[in-house]
């Protein structure tokens, strides 16, 4: 007679095993963020686990020749069914441990538009923890959805590289290749969206010394109060465009 014990239960748990080349600055970012430390082991091999909320993150030992600059370490998926809440919180360990969230390098947290689906974590050894909304959009149209043309189209793809292909390298070629290709025929809000992507990039990416051609372009657009909020929700962090908002400080 087969029981309940023999049988193979639909109730199994998945943790993510990641490569842990840096196992100190592993510890220390993710106590920094608030995980627990489930268990700690240093020698004679590496293996480190965490806890936070409902989920668990395990870490081994590394391969020798892994560089985690290079960020090919691997990964894990954290499906969640409000994915600001998350941002919020990691943020504001950040900013309490760090003094400011990590943006550049290793570790570092991508930044988070109201309203995208998702946003990714690197660890110190060059893992990608990314924390993705339950409803997120099965169907994700790369290079822009066909539905769209011109500018609006160049603004679609530079969102899903940013936020989905984590490329903020390729979104800030496709903005300023859709600025010089596509403005000139572009509606205000649209020229206006780019720009600010422009310089949220430009910011992050290290090309600060373009951001105030790119501000003075924009401050010379005539926008509504509606359209620009519409451009300040292009963008992760609406802050960023108060030098180009005159009267708006």
């Amino acid at each position: 007679m087969t029981t309940n014990e023999d049988r193979v239960q639909p109730n199994e748990t998945t943790v993510p095993l990641l490569h842990c080349a840096a196992p100190e600055e592993t510890l220390a970012f993710w106590r920094a963020l608030g995980f627990e430390v489930a268990y700690e082991q240093l020698r004679p091999y590496v293996y480190l686990a965490f806890t936070w909320s409902g989920f668990q993150l395990h870490y081994g030992p590394a391969p020798k020749d892994l560089d985690p600059a290079k960020e090919h370490s691997g990964g894990c998926l954290v499906m969640v069914d409000a994915v600001a809440s998350y941002h919020a919180v990691f943020t504001e360990a950040m900013r309490r441990s760090y003094g400011k969230v990590l943006v550049k390098g290793l570790p570092r947290m991508t930044r988070y538009r109201a309203g995208a689906s998702r946003f990714s974590i690197i660890d110190p050894s060059g893992n990608t923890i990314v924390f993705i909304q339950r409803d997120e959009p099965k169907d994700v149209e790369y290079g822009g959805s066909k539905e769209l043309d011109g500018l609006a189209r160049v603004l679609d793809n530079a969102r899903i590289l940013r936020e989905f292909k984590m490329d903020d390298r390729a979104a800030y070629r496709a903005l300023d290749s859709g600025m010089r290709r596509r403005a000139e025929d572009a509606p205000v809000a649209e020229q206006a969206m780019a720009l600010a992507g422009l310089i949220e990039l430009a910011t992050v990416l290290d090309k600060a010394d373009r951001v105030p051609e790119w501000g003075a372009r924009l401050q010379a657009l005539p926008l509504t109060v509606e359209q620009r909020t519409q451009v300040a929700q292009y963008v992760a962090d609406p802050a960023i465009l108060e030098p180009w908002w005159p009267g708006q400080r």
